[in-house]
């Protein structure tokens, strides 16, 4: 399940490196159902490794990304917080200390 979760965080980087693009609002709520989960599942492997850093980081980004209550921060903001994030992800992917 840990090859997957990493391959997970590349694509998860990819849909949010295109939410910067003009698309329909339904991709937009595809990209948080799907980061929700991925965010969730690296949360719970997070606590299994014992590394309470990054179950803090993935939980809370899961809680960002949850797709049952809108939270409404403006097209701007959102993107600046897809490049960062989409950017730790592949950040974290790359870092072998930290790997999942």
């Amino acid at each position: 399940m840990e090859k997957e979760l990493n391959f997970s965080k590349i694509i998860l980087s990819v849909l949010l490196f295109i939410c910067l693009l003009d698309m329909p609002y339904g991709y937009y709520q595809l990209v948080r159902f799907f980061s929700f989960i991925i965010f969730s599942c690296l949360a719970m492997q997070a606590s299994n490794n014992q590394n309470a850093n990054l179950v803090i980081i993935y939980a809370t980004l899961a809680c960002l990304f949850q797709p049952f209550l809108k939270i409404s921060l403006g097209r701007e903001l959102w993107n600046v917080i897809d490049i960062i994030v989409g950017c730790g992800l592949l950040l974290s992917f790359f870092n072998k200390k930290n790997q999942l």
